[in-house]
């Protein structure tokens, strides 16, 4: 009998299945498709041309590279700066960097008092990242039973914030349950300062920039790492690489090809998985690294679920808003606004001038609508690894926003063209040039986000990112450890704490939790 048993081999799941292997368990990863990963992949998509074919950006806890010793295994971070252009219709643009003052400069030229503020803004961020990312690397209290352990760490986490101070401490607790709307306005008056910070609390959510408590989702990015998100040479699939050999080295077996069919459960617990081949796995504990409505709706036979955990799961919200679309290029698209400086292009490049693009965007997807005028966050990673295009040529990265997977009129296989040239149309308005470069495209729509890399309702987060299922509440309350009500049944995906980007938090945090156990099932 196996030790352990991980139902896919997204990020979370091989950063989890690694430490348990370290500690001595015989650990088994199942991954349905022919390449570990999950939404953090690399793939060729047009002949010479490779991308990172989902998430395009990561920021590894640093406790994920240090303890798993994945820059041994090949991982190699670029950190770009500066790390996020914003061109604009009128030829202007917004260039965002590590170095405060050169940031503050080009905020400047849209506003003097926003420059003066910003330097206060980013001391302001950095105080309170600290204390947000211990939240993140920390796995939620049990609110109804705390153990010793729980209660000592929320004394802990009540040090923490009282170490805030008076003043961040108000501010964190005001500001969470903001709008992100209200919170950069609160801060800022230049628009395309405004939409560009905003747009870090909105992106891969279905949350709009007026949505009570967006601003919670953006605390959640800083609280991840500096002002941006990192590539990773060789895209993502490089990053899941290494998780991989460090899972190996560890001594976990991977098998690729081996969807499951059903988690296997007797006397309310957790005793394998059937395969859908028909073979069946016994082991003391299975983790999944699926959605939670994938896992506990699919497959698990809801006969051994009670009804009132049932229908709270069933109204955990995981629908979409995000199509991808990856273009081959046979060159540099120019960007008039950034005045032939292709370093402003080696990041990211956000495209919404204001809060109420962004804003209208979103409108469009509440009736059940593409947007016409799309927000997009854009990479073109082959500028700081070449290897990803042949010389001279490029690839291009578009998150666009915002899709609806439910469409009130029509389906993704008509719709899917059509918004993929609206993100064109709206792009080529910032780099004219850029259409007559194009030799090859994939768009991958929410409805292909789940039928095709298994994120239900196309949600690369596995679940929204709203204040109400955050924290304690993710997924849900009072099952937010990691565990859920099948005993020796564990989640350890981007559907629990924290939940946010590519980290490895999640897994972390769930491997810590089932070695508290793990003595109960050897």
């Amino acid at each position: 009998m196996i030790d352990v048993i991980f139902v896919g081999g997204g990020h979370n799941g091989l950063a989890a299945a690694t430490l348990l292997a370290r500690r001595g368990l015989q650990t088994l990863v199942l991954e349905r498709r022919p390449v570990v990963g999950g939404a953090a992949i690399t793939a060729e998509f047009h002949p010479g041309f490779s991308v990172s074919t989902l998430a395009h950006a990561a920021r590894p806890a640093s406790a994920l590279v240090s303890e798993l010793r994945l820059a041994e295994h090949g991982l190699q971070l670029i950190d770009p700066d500066p790390y996020l252009f914003a061109p604009l219709p009128d030829g202007r643009s917004l260039v965002l960097g590590h170095d405060v003052q050169a940031t503050a400069a080009s905020i400047g030229r849209f506003s003097a008092a926003d420059a003066r503020r910003y330097p206060e803004f980013c001391a302001t961020m950095e105080r309170i990242r600290g204390f947000v990312s211990q939240v993140m690397a920390t796995p939620p209290p049990e609110i109804e039973r705390p153990s010793h352990s729980d209660l000592w760490g929320m004394l802990m986490m009540g040090r923490r914030f009282r170490g805030l101070g008076k003043k961040d401490a108000y501010r964190l607790l005001r500001w969470a349950p903001m709008s992100v709307a209200d919170f950069v306005s609160d801060w800022f008056e230049a628009e395309p300062l405004r939409a560009a910070m905003a747009a870090g609390g909105i992106f891969g959510t279905a949350l709009g920039p007026r949505s009570a408590g967006s601003t919670a989702v953006l605390l959640l990015r800083m609280g991840s790492g500096n002002g941006g998100q990192q590539l990773v040479r060789g895209g993502l699939g490089a990053f899941t690489s290494a998780l991989a050999a460090a899972a190996r080295a560890a001594g976990a077996e991977i098998r690729i090809d081996a969807g499951v069919e059903r988690i296997n459960v007797r006397n309310g617990q957790a005793t394998g998985v059937t395969l859908t081949t028909g073979e069946d796995l016994e082991a003391k504990v299975v983790v999944s690294n699926a959605d939670p409505r994938r896992t506990m709706l699919g497959l698990i036979d809801p006969v051994f679920l009670e009804p009132g955990y049932l229908a709270r799961m069933r109204s955990y919200r995981s629908t979409g808003n995000l199509l991808k679309l990856n273009l081959a290029l046979s060159g540099l698209p120019d960007f008039p606004a950034a005045a032939g400086d292709t370093r402003a292009l080696a990041g990211f490049i956000h495209i919404g001038p204001d809060l109420e693009y962004l804003e209208r965007a979103f409108d469009a997807s509440k009736y059940g609508s593409w947007s016409p005028r799309p927000h997009l966050e854009v990479s073109i990673p082959s500028l700081t690894d070449p290897a990803l295009a042949p010389s001279g040529a490029h690839v291009m990265s578009i998150a666009a926003q915002f899709a609806p997977y439910h469409l009130r009129d029509g389906d993704w296989r008509t719709a899917g063209p059509a918004f993929a040239e609206a993100v064109i149309d709206t792009l080529a308005e910032y780099a004219p040039n850029l259409k007559r470069l194009i030799l090859g495209r994939q768009v991958i729509t929410p409805v292909a986000l789940e039928s095709t890399y298994g994120l239900t309702g196309g949600h690369i987060f596995h679940g929204e990112l709203a204040l109400d299922q955050l924290f304690t509440m993710r997924p849900l309350l009072g099952w937010a450890r990691y565990r859920t009500p099948i005993r020796r049944l564990y989640l350890c995906g981007a559907g629990t704490h924290p939940g946010y980007g590519v980290s490895g938090l999640s897994g972390l945090n769930a491997a810590r939790e089932i070695l508290k156990d793990i003595g109960n099932t050897r």
